[in-house]
């Protein structure tokens, strides 16, 4: 906090201007209106009843104080003993791997302890929004490399991405499967930012809490096959992988995330997170620990039921007039607005829980570039089958008028 010229005190510089997010917005508008709210990605979804229980369980027999700081010992073994399962990457638990509060944790402390005042962050544009956040409050520039539209899909633009490298560049944010628009990033285009970094030392911060979520590309079709930029040749050594159990399990609010590398950079995010939030969620973390061996059985019959309900809620959005784009994994898929003669989205998100008593998010609120697209839309099928249903429904009955001007 400082003075301003009147002598009434103001807030620090790094969050001047971050007020109630669009998010927090259009959830009181699905909450006043009782619209079907396709917005935020909070799931309707089920979680493993056995994790339920041995949650109770811990907490009853006792597993309510601090843990480790590093985390609890049993998740961090379990957390190695996935990545080398599925990637054929070894942490050593001890050191190469730490459990935070959930992964938006784990990126703010990845960027506080890697970043120094004027130093530059690379990231894919669209992006979620800790990430700008993340690197303001570190000091550091986010600078956007946009992802260029591929008919209904988003790709790698390889020149962007060199183009936008400068000495100052120090870390580049990579998240696949990406949120908001449900892209896979392929081996291919993993190839190609690897040798971004590798060329120009940069290290790779990833962010990767959809990688159990990948759904097939139709009913009854394969779909992309979500690989970890640490398994590319000299990426280990320079990456940061960051995961959660919030998505796969449907416990986001349990806030647990965890952060691999090699030791010398988790040792720096660990520096910031202990006077963050120290330590979170013993029993939580008690009981994943025992829950992620089995993650990939359950995490399939996740997959089946999100596909389900991203085919239903596509499918209606086509119907309904609004062209939805390919969604291969996560809970988003992004629709384009204008054939309903609109091309402001986030006035179209504030009028549509009147005009079909739905609410989505603008895509504009993840852009950081100005000039960005407006006429994109994300909406959310984590919901139960019935909401996505209800929500297809309201669309295809709704006012279509092209009232609002973009």
């Amino acid at each position: 906090m400082g003075m301003d010229g009147t002598g009434a005190w103001r807030p620090a510089e790094r969050v001047a201007g971050v007020g109630t997010s669009v998010f927090t917005e259009m959830t009181e508008l699905a909450r006043r209106t009782g619209a079907v709210n396709l917005g935020q990605g909070v799931p309707e979804l089920p979680s493993p009843p056995e994790l339920l229980a041995d949650v109770a369980e811990a907490v009853r027999s006792g597993a309510n104080q601090y843990p480790p700081a590093h985390g609890a010992p049993a998740l961090r073994e379990a957390v190695a003993a996935h990545q080398l399962r599925r990637y054929g990457l070894a942490y050593d638990p001890r050191g190469e791997v730490l459990v935070t509060t959930g992964a938006t944790e784990a990126l703010a402390a990845a960027l506080l302890g890697l970043c120094d005042p004027g130093d530059e962050v690379l990231a894919f544009d669209p992006c979620y929004d800790a990430y700008p956040a993340g690197a303001r409050f570190a000091g550091a520039k986010l600078v956007a490399v946009p992802l260029a539209e591929d008919g209904d899909g988003f790709v790698l633009d390889a020149d962007a991405l060199r183009a936008a490298v400068t000495p100052r560049t120090r870390v580049l944010l990579l998240n696949t499967p990406h949120n908001p628009t449900g892209k896979v990033f392929t081996a291919d285009e993993l190839a190609a930012v690897a040798a971004v970094c590798r060329e120009h030392g940069l290290v790779a911060v990833t962010d990767e809490v959809y990688e159990h979520l990948v759904l097939g590309s139709g009913p009854g079709a394969p779909g992309p096959e979500h690989r970890t930029i640490a398994a590319l040749p000299g990426m280990r050594e320079r990456t940061l992988t960051i995961s959660s159990a919030g998505k796969t399990f449907s416990v986001t609010g349990w806030k647990v995330g965890w952060v691999c590398g090699p030791a010398r950079l988790v040792a720096a995010v660990a520096g910031v997170k202990q006077f963050l939030t120290y330590a979170s969620g013993t029993p939580y973390q008690e009981a994943l620990a025992r829950a992620l061996g089995g993650v990939e059985g359950w995490a399939a019959e996740v997959r089946r039921v999100l596909g389900r309900n991203r085919d239903l809620l596509s499918a209606g959005l086509e119907r309904a007039g609004l062209r939805p784009y390919r969604a291969d994994a996560g809970y988003f898929l992004q629709a384009d607005i204008r054939a309903w003669g609109h091309g402001d989205g986030v006035r179209f998100c504030r009028e549509l829980p009147s005009r079909a008593g739905v609410v989505a998010i603008p895509t504009s609120a993840f852009y950081v570039r100005p000039g960005a697209p407006s006429h994109l839309v994300r909406f959310s099928f984590c919901r139960s089958e019935e909401s996505v249903r209800a929500a297809v429904e309201r669309l295809e009955s709704g006012d279509r008028s092209p009232s609002i001007k973009g």
